[in-house]
């Protein structure tokens, strides 16, 4: 890893690792330490300490913890230790049973998957958990009146009459998930997708207790008191969207509980990644946030303490078409152009993360010959200032205007304020004229304005919810879920539902159809202006072991942690 170099900015940082549905982390190949020593072999005898409770800390609040209604890093990484769907991730990064008792059986044209439902799962009120609390979750997350952002993301023209239903033209009884019955479920889907084992291991897709969510009624997850859990935790304490501390305890009621050694875990939010490490350096936390200052990462370097990784996460500018300046296609390029990505990875992040021309990352998908996305398409966008510049006046000129004002939307933390004021800096200096008002707000309130269209600038990132290119080609579909920046392209829409739908089955037309759609996206267009792909760095207590870390979905997994003397 590089050393951190004396330059303007010099701890400038990454983002505070929430971002909108960000669920990430992990690399192909480690997803957990397993306990082995510097040779990799398991040291002989590990010894557990006496008392199997650890301290972590986060850097931002949990949004919410209702399963439906989730769409960031934060809730969804809560939600798999508190909770489980039919599948999760196991430490080797690999799709297996979970609330199911094995993976699907199909039907000939894999349109129908039948799943068997273990028999010993529990809420922790000691309910049994059904394939009916599944449909009702399903239904629950499709129903328009729900307003959940994801359910019609993930569903619509995946699972079977999700549009309709999310349009208003269908009933919700008519979504494709059946029970059978009681240990018995159906799904139906559109077409056959090539993803679907990874896809329904995310959170979106958990189970809910009916009859305790409709009898909390509008306090329905407010707080730790009305919750219900079926995974390998359970909150005795938490406040609320604003709580900056929580605890979860083993949850005896979860089918297994024998494997889970941990007893209690105690959370607090630090938004300062010194104060982090410091509290880390003091033994008063075993897990720290990610840590995105370089000057604080190399006081860690060669430590045995620092976890580092490249996760398949993406940071891009997003520019709000809404926005006439933004809506003229030279003013976007000039904004693309005009940043020095190679100059903010190596000299003031110095983390690991790199320099990004690409909303696909690296190192994440693999056709069936083992090639990587990105190792047959092209990277977009490099800087150029000077071309930057005469775009710039180009498109000043066509809006009949001399100066630009556009409102910026960042983070209230530390990192995010240094690294927005390294955007500003870079995109003032370079295009004369142009004025930006930086508004640093916290993340919940960044994550409302984004839904609500509420800036011209947003510094934001995305992290993949399962094993496939479309978790980020999808995003930026007119009147997507999740495109929330007005554009929109009838060229682009045509190859992502190409590849949704027709091409589903045939891997290469697919792969080459998302390949041009991303150029489209990225170099006609300039829609948005990738900044970089994430390399993770967070201090872990080596007496921790088995902290899972992975690709797409809830960033860690707890469940498998024994702390030794």
């Amino acid at each position: 890893m590089k050393k951190s170099k004396l330059s303007l900015l010099l701890v400038l940082s990454l983002v505070l690792s929430m971002f909108l549905a960000a669920c990430s982390g992990g690399d192909k190949t480690e997803g957990t330490d397993k306990g082995k020593d510097k040779g990799g072999e398991k040291p002989a005898a590990e010894q557990l300490a006496d008392k199997q409770e650890l301290n972590v800390l986060e850097s931002a609040e949990i949004p919410t913890m209702d399963s439906v209604l989730g769409t960031d890093a934060m809730s969804f990484t809560t939600l798999n230790a508190t909770n489980e769907g039919l599948y999760r991730l196991n430490q080797d990064q690999k799709v297996v049973p979970a609330g199911a008792e094995a993976m699907p059986e199909y039907n000939a044209d894999k349109t129908e998957l039948t799943i068997k439902l273990r028999k010993d799962a529990k809420w922790s009120n000691g309910d049994p958990v059904t394939a009916k609390d599944y449909v009702y979750a399903w239904q629950r997350a499709i129903n328009p009146d729900t307003a959940s952002e994801y359910g019609p993301y993930f569903m619509s023209e995946k699972i079977k009459n999700a549009s309709a239903i999310a349009e208003g033209k269908a009933k919700v009884e008519d979504l494709g998930i059946k029970a059978e019955d009681d240990y018995t479920l159906k799904i139906t889907l559109e077409r056959p997708i090539p993803y679907i084992e990874s896809f329904i291991t995310f959170q979106l897709f958990y189970p809910q207790n009916q009859k305790f969510v409709e009898a909390q009624g509008a306090d329905y997850a407010k707080d730790a008191a009305h919750l219900l859990y079926n995974g390998p935790f359970k909150m005795t304490k938490w406040d609320g969207p604003t709580a900056t501390e929580w605890v979860m305890e083993k949850n005896d009621t979860y089918h297994g509980a024998k494997d889970v050694t941990l007893t209690k875990i105690n959370y607090n939010v630090s938004k300062d990644p010194q104060a982090s490490a410091n509290a880390f350096t003091a033994g008063e936390t075993d897990i720290t946030p990610r840590l995105a200052q370089a000057a604080i990462i190399s006081q860690f370097e060669g430590s045995k303490e620092l976890l580092q990784y490249q996760e398949p996460s993406m940071w891009w500018l997003k520019m709000n078409e809404k926005n006439s300046a933004l809506k003229n296609l030279n003013i976007r390029k000039a904004i693309a152009l005009s940043i020095d990505k190679k100059a903010l990875v190596e000299d003031v992040l110095a983390n690991g993360s790199i320099p990004a021309g690409f909303i696909v990352p690296k190192d994440f998908t693999f056709d069936k010959n083992g090639k990587d996305f990105r190792d047959t398409t092209d990277s977009y966008q490099k800087m150029n200032k000077e071309e930057a510049k005469k775009l710039w006046e180009k498109g000043l000129s066509e809006l009949g205007v001399k100066e630009v004002k556009l409102v910026y939307v960042g983070q209230d933390t530390e990192t995010a304020k240094a690294t927005d004021a390294f955007m500003k800096d870079q995109l003032e200096k370079n295009l004369p004229g142009l004025t930006l008002e930086l508004n640093a707000v916290p993340f919940k309130i960044r994550v409302d304005r984004e839904q609500k269209m509420d800036y011209d600038l947003l510094f934001s990132g995305w992290g993949p919810d399962y094993a496939d290119p479309m978790t980020f080609m999808d995003l930026y579909l007119t009147g997507g879920d999740h495109n929330k920046m007005d554009y929109s392209n009838p060229k682009y829409d045509k190859l992502v539902k190409a590849a949704q739908t027709d091409l589903a089955a045939k891997d290469e037309e697919r792969w080459k159809a998302l390949q041009e759609a991303e150029k489209i996206l990225l170099e006609d267009d300039y829609a948005l202006a990738p900044i970089y792909q994430r390399s993770v760095n967070l201090l872990v207590n080596p007496k921790v072991k088995g902290f899972a870390h992975h690709a797409f979905g809830a960033d860690f997994s707890y469940q498998w942690i024994k702390i030794l003397k």
